[in-house]
């Protein structure tokens, strides 16, 4: 990976290549993408191109590690101490945060050329800390349910992500990790009218 000075310029260039990529990858496998098309789309060079990557895989690496990167802060809550009363939406505030702000790698890698294999670490990220945290807070729960909990949970997750995307994410990430936290733990419940 080639360091590059952070400033405004390369800021965009890197944007420019990132949005190109990205709509390539909505149409088609990455190894079917070359350089020349990429730059072509992005409205550069191939030099620019190669002063920021070595090559396409690179390129996705890079985003990639960033997403994990800021995955990884995201979820930081679930690894702190826990002493306030245990808050789900607070917690997944800023993951469905993470998300919108991710949404053209969400939208490719839940799409047909995706990367499937970059899926499963967000899930299994997202799994270890909550195993933990679920574990702590509902001591009643074996970790074979908890398991089971949590693959309902994420499939779920995915599933409403893809329709978010698919609204143009115009909802606010509370508002999404407020109706997941209501449907994960009240259900079909959630639609019947509250008594006064």
């Amino acid at each position: 990976m080639k360091k590059v000075t952070n400033d405004h310029r390369t800021r965009v260039t890197r944007m420019l290549i990132r949005k190109a990529f990205m709509e390539l990858l909505r149409q088609k496998p990455i190894q079917s993408i070359s350089i020349k098309e990429l730059c072509s789309l992005a409205g550069i060079n191939r030099g620019t191109f190669y002063t920021h990557y070595t090559d396409i895989h690179d390129l996705m690496g890079q985003i990639e590690a960033e997403m994990l990167e800021d995955f990884e802060k995201a979820m930081e809550p679930l690894l702190a101490s826990q002493e306030e009363p245990f808050n789900p939406v607070a917690l997944s505030t800023g993951i469905f945060q993470c998300l919108k702000d991710n949404s053209d790698l969400c939208t490719v890698t839940l799409g047909d050329y995706g990367d499937k294999q970059f899926a499963m670490r967000l899930i299994n990220m997202g799994r270890e800390r909550c195993m933990a945290l679920y574990l702590k807070h509902f001591k009643d729960a074996t970790p074979k349910e908890i398991e089971y909990y949590y693959a309902f949970v994420s499939g779920g997750c995915i599933a409403l992500l893809r329709k978010w995307l698919d609204d143009g994410m115009t909802s606010s990430a509370n508002e999404i990790a407020e109706m997941a936290e209501n449907i994960m733990l009240y259900g079909l419940g959630v639609f019947k009218k509250k008594k006064a």
